[in-house]
């Protein structure tokens, strides 16, 4: 080919022009609208932006044909009607100060141009001082007709018609009615989890499908959170309340045996914007990591007050998105916060807020005047007596040699087995047994009762004032022996071992330089490693537990960590797996039969294990059957 031809004159070149505002808009619609769910989400916002208390929102063919939201906040000015649907333009950011600390859910002053773009859009709007409403309107391309006079009361109406009827290709994507009804539903609930105190009903093809009150008491946080997650919740869940400088955590988190197949229920707001965050669901999974099943979620409505300025919301168009300016304190104050709450439930421990208990209502937010003020919801754990009744039989030592005999050849136990009633205080061999045993043996008993034998040497029955308890013998024990070693290996912190033979590894450059610029905290890890070249390192020592280890995979992981989230928690992951199989291992065996002394030093122990309600692998160790739960399974009364 000829070179001058290449470079002549001639030779067509695109040159670097404007876009037309229409064109940009539809480019700008493509970040922010990925379907109707998404212009609710920000027409909601901007709602609540405005000050309303009752929203009502009606949709047909799931958003597609129409969104309608009504509001009662203050209303926009007739002569700002038209600008709001241009871009950048807003009444939320004056200043470069205002981005630094964004007060308001919604501020790019795209939303309304972008949704107008792509669809046939009325803004209908009076405010207080205005004895009319006015409206504007656009069909998708850049000219607005208007202001024109509309009857309205004082608030704001924005009807989206037609969504994505001028761009096909966008709308081909959109799935059934259906389908994107159920996205536009989970969009309003995420946003009336957040404000309790505004009013938000839903209608699709005028069906009303939510019905929410506002509700700006005490107990509206958790009357909204009943109504969002459902009873169910509210009993399986336990409440949440935590302090630190200028942070505060509350809500509600599901308890272990609460979990989900899939992460559907889980709600986590920063400053009363809600959020999906890597940080966040990794410091949940984290509190959550030895007491819940494989493959299961938990579940949680969880609120994060911070200061403003202490979180960039504008990392995302849609918001979803955040970054923290101190990612490791947050995720520290958050693990804390939750491994606390799961540590805390254990058997006689009375949990304040436990199901739809209204005397001890959740915190209430501070941005919409709810005071921050308000004291922590029982603080006042009351544990329930682990010692002795006293009564005959039951000798309860709490003490770690209880589980000697555990480990020593089964002995002739045939006496230990007898009939409680039997060997009651005072009982005469030819004496009836006392008509209740229950009232005068057990009435004191401690959370998990007294044993009364074993099933198949696997289980130990045990009663309670309660009823009936039902204890895995070995996943209990397990809990037991984990939680002792975790707390001596604490104790003794992490010790590392040389390797005999160093393990080199080949890295990319940047993997390289940040593993050379942290090598004091992979050595607080446990981990020694030095840089020998542009993409190698040389691993030298790591933990003395887990000399048996694959090396290398461990450290790409805890590279990996430190790329993505400036920490690695991997070591201590790793370890509390390895601590977990050992105690699996060292725990009593199925079919091992137990003394009545081992079997109620055991309940005993259980009753003062954190997190004792499973094991290490996420198992149940105990149930409890109530007498009224057992009349209804033999139909007993009716």
């Amino acid at each position: 080919m000829d070179k001058n031809k290449e470079t002549s004159p001639d030779h067509h070149q695109p040159r670097i022009q404007l876009l037309e505002p229409a064109l940009a808009n539809r480019i700008a619609a493509g970040e922010v609208v990925e379907r109707p769910a998404a212009v609710v989400k920000e027409l909601l916002e901007n709602s609540l932006d405005a000050g309303a208390r009752n929203i009502h929102l009606d949709v047909e063919e799931g958003g597609i044909r129409l969104i309608r939201i009504r509001d009662d906040g203050y209303g926009i000015l007739p002569d700002d009607l038209a600008l709001a649907l241009r871009r950048h333009a807003t009444s939320k950011v004056t200043t470069f100060e205002d981005l630094t600390a964004v007060r308001t859910l919604g501020f790019r002053g795209e939303a309304l141009p972008s949704i107008a773009s792509i669809s046939r859009l009325r803004l209908i709007s009076r405010v207080p001082t205005v004895d009319a409403g006015w409206q504007v309107s656009s069909d998708g391309s850049e000219s607005i007709s208007g202001p024109e006079p509309a009857a309205h009361p004082i608030g704001t109406t924005v009807e989206v018609r037609e969504l994505f009827f001028n761009t096909p290709a966008r709308r081909k994507f959109l799935r059934t009615g259906k389908t994107e009804f159920r996205h536009v539903e989970e969009a309003a609930r995420r946003i009336a989890l957040g404000h309790p105190e505004v009013a938000i009903h839903l209608q699709h093809h005028d069906r009303l499908v939510l019905d929410l009150q506002a509700d700006s008491s005490v107990e509206g946080p958790t009357m909204r959170i009943a109504g969002i997650c459902g009873s169910a919740f509210m009993e399986q869940s336990l409440p949440v309340n935590a302090d630190a400088t200028n942070l505060r955590l509350w809500g509600r988190i599901g308890l272990p045996t609460f979990s989900r197949s899939q992460a559907d229920l889980q709600y986590f707001f920063v400053n009363d914007r809600v959020i999906r965050d890597k940080l966040v669901t990794h410091a949940v999974r984290q509190a959550y990591q030895d007491v819940l099943y494989q493959g299961r979620h938990p579940a949680y409505v969880l609120f994060l007050e911070m200061p403003y300025d202490g979180v960039d919301v504008n990392v995302h168009p849609t918001k979803h998105e955040v970054r923290f300016r101190d990612s490791r304190l947050i995720h520290g104050f958050l693990f804390r916060s939750l491994h606390d709450a799961i540590a805390r439930v254990r058997p006689g421990v009375t949990l304040p807020g436990q199901g739809m208990d209204t005397d001890s209502p959740l915190p209430l937010s501070g941005r919409q005047g709810r005071g921050r003020g308000t004291p922590p919801p029982g603080e006042n754990y009351q544990q329930g007596s682990v010692t002795s009744s006293g009564f005959g039989p039951f000798t309860v030592s709490q003490t770690p040699t209880t589980y000697q005999p555990l480990t020593t050849p089964p002995q002739d136990r045939q006496q230990d087995f007898l009939p409680v009633a039997d060997s009651l205080p005072n009982a005469a061999p030819d004496a009836p047994p006392p008509s209740s045993p229950s009232d005068t043996v057990f009435a004191d008993a401690p959370p998990l009762g007294y044993a009364m034998g074993q099933l198949h040497g696997i289980y130990i029955l045990a009663q309670n004032a309660k009823g009936l308890v039902l204890v895995d013998a070995h996943a209990a024990h397990e809990r037991i022996v984990y939680e002792r070693m975790k707390a001596a290996f604490s104790d003794q912190g992490i010790r590392s071992q040389p390797l005999l033979l160093p393990v080199n590894m080949n890295v990319s450059e940047s993997e390289a330089a940040m593993a050379e610029e942290r090598a004091k905290e992979f050595m607080q890890l446990g981990i020694e490693l030095r840089r020998v070249g542009p993409e190698a390192i040389s691993v030298r020592q790591i933990p003395s537990i887990l000399r048996d280890t694959d090396v290398e995979a461990l450290v790409r992981d805890v590279i990996y960590d430190f790329t993505a989230m400036g920490m690695s928690f991997r070591v201590t992951e790793t370890i509390n797996r390895l601590l977990t199989t050992m105690a699996c291992h060292g725990a009593v065996r199925a079919k091992r039969q137990l003394t009545m002394v081992e079997m109620n030093a055991l309940l005993r122990d259980i009753e003062n294990t954190e997190r004792s309600r499973q094991c290490g692998h996420g198992r149940p160790t105990w149930v409890e059957l109530s007498m009224d739960a057992l009349d209804k399974l033999f139909l007993r009364g009716q």
